[in-house]
């Protein structure tokens, strides 16, 4: 079944980024994921900042991670996601696709809720935000 992206963004690999095996550090990944969400994020009209400053939260509450095919220095790499939502949960679902040949990298479900004025809650506002992409 081919993949329904609904934003890519494309990024390169920094050398500082990578451990002594030359490979990208696998926390590194994560930050990779955090930058597309955010990027995301702003394409749908929405800002972290600005949804702090309303008392809405959004915060990682779970994530599974597959390492397939190590980056390396200088590569050149696609970060794509999908968006559903199960519950109260936003799931972003990430691929990363080395550039030069499109081999997935790694791959990661990363679930995230809102925590409302201190209370775990939905959100209207990134509801409607997410609506268009929504699975």
């Amino acid at each position: 079944m081919k993949e329904k992206y609904i934003f890519e963004t494309k990024m390169q690999v920094r050398d500082y980024e990578c451990d002594i095996e030359g490979i990208v550090n696998n926390a590194n990944y994560l930050h990779y994921c955090e930058h597309t969400r955010h990027l995301f994020l702003k394409q749908c009209g929405l800002s972290f900042a600005e949804m702090h400053e309303k008392g809405v939260d959004a915060v990682v509450a779970r994530m599974s991670m597959q390492f397939k095919t190590p980056l390396r220095p200088d590569d050149e790499f696609y970060s794509r996601l999908r968006l559903t939502k199960e519950g109260i949960k936003y799931v972003f679902h990430h691929d990363l696709f080395r550039a030069s040949d499109e081999k997935l990298s790694f791959r990661a479900q990363v679930e995230l809720v809102c925590i409302v004025n201190g209370r775990l809650s939905g959100s209207e506002d990134y509801d409607r935000a997410f609506a268009p992409w929504m699975e």
